[in-house]
């Protein structure tokens, strides 16, 4: 654990309410995500050195008060900071509807459109039997 959290850039962003972890949110440079760089699900649509947010983790209690969209702003000014070109995420779409949170642990396409992320390309990966599409968000302009 302390050599995961001693990495340089750290392997993801906490959130914290009066002192307290309440959500996580797993990002960095795609090419350092193993599972992800072999996925033969989510493929690469380019060879940009994207960074890409892969998962959220909210405590319970604290879901449904915008912790998911803090965590993904962050990551953004996060992956602007360290020189990304472009951040990536791989959320599924909810179609209009709530879904359960154990399967939107990769976040929505609504989560990510709010954010200014611009759908790229579905791909073969579902999650609660719908679509996971690739979602990026360009930050050359930001």
């Amino acid at each position: 654990m302390r050599q995961l959290c001693g990495e340089d850039p750290p392997p993801g962003l906490l959130a914290y309410l009066e002192g307290e972890p309440v959500g996580w949110c797993a990002v960095g440079p795609r090419a350092s995500m193993g599972r992800l760089t072999r996925s033969r699900t989510i493929q690469r649509v380019d060879d940009l050195p994207v960074w890409s947010v892969i998962c959220f983790v909210v405590k319970a209690g604290h879901r449904r008060r915008g912790v998911a969209t803090r965590l993904l702003q962050e990551a953004v000014a996060f992956a602007a900071s360290r020189g990304a070109p472009v951040i990536e995420g791989y959320p599924v779409d909810a179609e209009g509807s709530r879904i359960n949170t154990t399967l939107a642990f990769v976040g929505t396409t609504a989560l990510f459109e709010k954010a200014g992320f611009e759908r790229i390309a579905e791909t073969k990966a579902t999650s609660a039997g719908r679509t996971r599409w690739i979602m990026r968000r360009d930050l050359a302009a930001s």
